[in-house]
């Protein structure tokens, strides 16, 4: 297992899942354009709901990138993991529209997984990252994720405590 390595990735999978959310907060709906322009899927329900920003994902590319060597990895790294990040974002936000969740709806392991392992596996070979780094990495997202949104949610800067 490489310890270093899954902190420097669990420090650029927060910055990329985070910027949105901080973006939205300093903000608020200045230049945000939804993803989906609003459109409805073949279910009628949204395709993925007003939350989804073409600000949060160019932010989250932008922040994520220049905090690539800051954590010491590539710029590049910084990139891939924030681009294939909000691609998990959105996957899981599609997926739950489908369930008839709302945008920000809460939808444990949903929320956490696909943001955090699409961006691992996206770097595995590129970083010899072992099935352990991958396994690590996902549950200590998953845990401080649940963990760091209820301390967000308690200092206000989350609306809710998930």
């Amino acid at each position: 297992m490489q310890p270093l390595l899954i902190l420097q990735l669990l420090a650029l999978l927060a910055a990329a899942n985070g910027t949105p959310v901080i973006a939205k907060d300093i903000l608020g709906d200045r230049f945000a354009i939804r993803i989906d322009g609003g459109a409805k899927f073949i279910d009628g329900r949204p395709a993925l709901g007003s939350s989804k920003t073409v600000r949060g994902i160019f932010l989250s590319i932008l922040v994520t990138s220049a905090l690539g060597p800051v954590v010491g990895l590539n710029w590049k790294i910084g990139m891939l993991v924030a681009i294939v990040a909000m691609a998990g974002d959105l996957f899981s936000s599609f997926l739950k529209r489908r369930i008839n969740l709302p945008a920000g709806g809460k939808a444990t392991g949903l929320d956490q997984v696909p943001e955090s392992l699409f961006p691992l596996l996206a770097c595995r070979s590129t970083l010899k990252l072992t099935a352990l780094d991958i396994v690590a990495g996902v549950a200590i997202f998953f845990v401080g994720e649940l963990l760091l949104s209820r301390l967000l949610h308690h200092f206000g800067l989350r609306d809710r405590p998930y």
